[in-house]
């Protein structure tokens, strides 16, 4: 179960609003509806909550770039939502480098086929061992490129709260209910409270 709220400063404290992200597709979009949320350009944060797993925090000051963080990277890769804050960039990879990834796999997929019905041979069985033995130590190599690229634990900008009173210890430390947390810090656990 997933929970997306927004949190907009504004002159008057904070407002919340829980938000829903059907039209939600690419990092754009997330940072186009925090910048709609705000009238002034000031600082919106859009917080996303898979239920026991992971949470992301995506703040947006004006038209500057977003600021990420992923509470579980790998938890968060296995979500369509999650999928959205981890970007290239975050991630510390070339741009298009799932395309890489995805025609690597493809090409594994290929050379499984490509050599039609398998031998029956004596001679042969040993060399269709040998390829089974190659074609699993590929399938790690392919586990260990998507372990290369989506890292374990926290990413991103673990100073994304710390000038709004939640220092970055303490937000490697959230689990459970961080938004509570988060708001509470913010002083707008009632506004946040609200909107639960």
């Amino acid at each position: 179960m997933y929970f997306a709220a927004l949190l907009a400063r504004t002159e008057d404290g904070w407002e919340a609003s829980d938000t829903e992200l059907d039209d939600v597709e690419t990092l754009s979009d997330l940072t186009d509806l925090a910048r709609d949320a705000s009238a002034d350009e000031d600082t919106v944060l859009v917080y996303i909550e898979q239920e026991d797993a992971w949470f992301g925090v995506v703040r947006v000051d004006g038209e500057d770039d977003p600021r990420i963080f992923v509470s579980d990277a790998i938890a968060a890769a296995r979500s369509s939502y999650g999928e959205i804050l981890l970007t290239d960039e975050l991630l510390g990879r070339e741009p298009g480098a799932d395309d890489t990834i995805a025609a690597l796999e493809e090409l594994v997929g290929l050379d499984d086929t490509e050599d039609g019905e398998p031998d029956t041979t004596p001679d042969n069985d040993n060399d269709h061992d040998t390829d089974t033995d190659t074609d699993e130590l590929g399938a790690d190599d392919d586990d260990e490129l998507d372990a290369d690229a989506v890292p374990a634990g926290p990413l991103g900008d673990t100073a994304v709260l710390a000038d709004l009173g939640l220092p970055e210890a303490e937000l490697l430390l959230l689990r459970s209910d961080a938004l509570a947390e988060i708001a509470e810090a913010l002083g707008a656990a009632e506004v946040l409270e609200a909107v639960r």
